[in-house]
């Protein structure tokens, strides 16, 4: 997966996340090898841990894997500030025929802000969101391996 090294950091979103915890996952193996290959910051959101720690929430001791990876800082957590909630608001809106997720409008208002490019999702929806820095995220996985 080569120009991974040179973003600045990496958005991660809740699908990825989940996938790597459960070997049963489907596309386990592919988030594994792409976690692999990232060689920047992996970044996300609070919405984002929300959504993974409930999806998880059936083994206390993988959440715990989850706090883990949080607490050494191998997955940093992004700040929500006013603006953002304010742009989240605004995106939601734009996307309310898909519809877009909370955890969405939060690591696509976090991307403009930090000017970010890449996302580690299994989300196709990341393909039809414009970030306003941006023509369209650079989706990892690449799109043949996303799911809906």
């Amino acid at each position: 997966m080569p120009g991974i090294k040179r973003d600045v950091a990496v958005l991660v979103d809740t699908g990825p996340i989940v996938s790597v915890f459960d070997e049963n996952d489907p596309d386990h193996d592919i988030c594994i090898e792409t976690m692999r290959a990232i060689r920047c910051p992996l970044i996300t959101v609070w919405p984002v841990i929300t959504e993974a720690m409930h999806l998880l929430s059936r083994s206390p001791q993988v959440q715990d894997r989850l706090w883990e990876l949080i607490v050494r800082g191998s997955l940093r957590l992004s700040e929500l500030t006013t603006e953002n909630v304010q742009r989240m608001r605004q995106l939601m809106r734009k996307y309310s025929d898909l519809p877009m997720a909370l955890a969405d409008a939060a690591l696509v208002s976090v991307a403009e802000r930090e000017n970010l490019r890449t996302i580690f999702t299994l989300d196709r929806d990341f393909g039809v969101y414009a970030p306003s820095h941006l023509r369209s995220f650079r989706i990892l996985p690449p799109l043949r391996h996303v799911i809906s």
